[in-house]
């Protein structure tokens, strides 16, 4: 299911996660896919995404380099990957999603939100739809 145009009816959840680098990972609209998930969400629920840490570049794209040697994604484009986007030369590009950004996506939802960083790896943003 495309996840920006759920086929759900709204406010069926209390809780709606996107983690793996989920807003990230896929050309999504990403404003949209946080819309979508506000609308899902009961009045007080809460909404979850998640992507890497800035810290965690060097761990990040030794694991992606290690999966592009096994086959799993394409080579690794080192030129063109940097500043928290890995590139690989098939066209797979894999961003982050930085505070600032998230902070940017969420202007005028009307909604309460936190950016909290985990272990160096993730960073999370939590937002509650009002009750």
């Amino acid at each position: 299911m495309d996840a920006s145009r759920l086929a759900f009816v709204d406010g069926s959840f209390d809780l709606v996660a996107c983690v793996q680098n989920g807003i990230c990972a896929y050309a999504v609209d990403q404003r949209a896919l946080i819309r979508e998930s506000l609308r899902v969400l009961r009045p007080g629920g809460k909404a979850l995404f998640s992507s890497y840490a800035e810290s965690f570049w060097g761990p990040r794209l030794a694991w992606f380099e290690r999966q592009a040697a096994a086959g799993l994604i394409g080579e690794i484009d080192h030129e063109r990957s940097g500043e928290g986007v890995i590139v690989c030369r098939d066209g797979l590009r894999l961003p982050l999603l930085r505070p600032a950004e998230f902070a940017a996506l969420a202007a005028g939802l009307e909604v309460a939100w936190q950016a909290v960083e985990v272990d160096h790896s993730s960073q999370f943003y939590l937002l509650e739809k009002p009750a």
